[in-house]
């Protein structure tokens, strides 16, 4: 993971460039919301899903750090004062604290369009109809559909008492389904069999249910020091999460479940699926 979030670094400093004039300040943001920082988990799915199928590594590469751009997109709007208000993020201020909120805005508008110019880009992919394949996904994984529809439901049901399948369609919706477009991402750019691409989606859903519920779990038991960001929020905000509904030890369970119903998955590819098995285990045992 280290050496993968190294190389996906580099990635986003490329493509991130520093930009001369008024509009430099854009620049500056968008680059502090999405360098240095973060697990890359993402990422490392896209790496680790295009690895499995021969895909230059700088093309993986590519990918990684465009749903990364995206990813701290969403970051940096969910921290505004109007959605979830938190002035932390990754160990430091959020972007808005840094800059100013109109400011935030723009650059998580700014890292999201060019998240999707990246894949567009013939450098991402040689074949027009992977690139297509990629931005359609990404798109879907994202919008009313996806992270955002999710983002809706999280704001609307505040402080109501939900049920366990209402939480996990909002987690599945905000959380899961860029970690499953990650997983699913490599086998697009490798042009892998339907089935293929099925199996990694199935782990990649798993694995978002799996970290969000050790993400509340976090929530309750980790320290700012640890994590980087505010803890107690989700209850302070009367957020609904899988602990709020099950409590820890039933949530607990719960995550390692599905984190092992993620790995199950995998079956199919071998050894060649061992580092995204261990990953599984990972996001669930992780203090961070």
């Amino acid at each position: 993971m280290t050496r993968i979030a190294e190389l996906v670094e580099q990635a986003l400093d490329g493509l991130l460039p520093r930009i001369e004039g008024i509009e430099g300040r854009l620049a500056e943001a968008m680059r502090y919301a999405t360098l240095g920082g973060g697990k890359r988990l993402r990422a490392f799915l896209v790496m680790e899903s295009a690895a499995m199928f021969s895909v230059a590594e700088t093309a993986a590469a590519r990918v990684a750090a465009s749903v990364e751009m995206l990813h701290a997109y969403s970051l940096v709007h969910d921290d505004l004062p109007a959605m979830d208000n938190d002035d932390l993020r990754r160990g430091k201020p959020s972007t808005h604290v840094a800059f100013d909120e109109a400011t935030a805005i723009l650059a998580g508008d700014a890292l999201q369009t060019r998240a999707f110019e990246v894949l567009a880009e013939a450098a991402t992919h040689s074949d027009p109809l992977a690139r297509c394949e990629l931005v359609a996904a990404l798109g879907a994984a994202s919008g009313a559909k996806g992270m955002a529809g999710g983002q809706m439901i999280d704001m609307v049901t505040e402080n109501e008492v939900l049920s366990a399948p209402t939480v996990t369609r909002l987690q599945a919706l905000k959380t899961g389904r860029l970690i499953q477009y990650s997983a699913e991402a490599g086998a697009i750019l490798g042009k892998a069999s339907q089935h293929q691409r099925h199996l990694l989606a199935a782990y990649g859903r798993d694995l978002g249910a799996a970290f969000q519920i050790a993400d509340d779990l976090l929530d309750v038991e980790g320290s700012v020091a640890d994590i980087g960001k505010t803890t107690g929020k989700d209850q302070a905000a009367g957020k609904a999460t899988m602990v709020a509904v099950l409590g820890m030890d039933m949530a607990r369970a719960h995550a390692d479940m599905m984190a092992r119903q993620a790995a199950d998955h995998l079956q199919e590819f071998g050894e060649r699926a061992a580092n995204l098995r261990t990953l599984a285990a990972f996001v669930v045992a992780r203090r961070s």
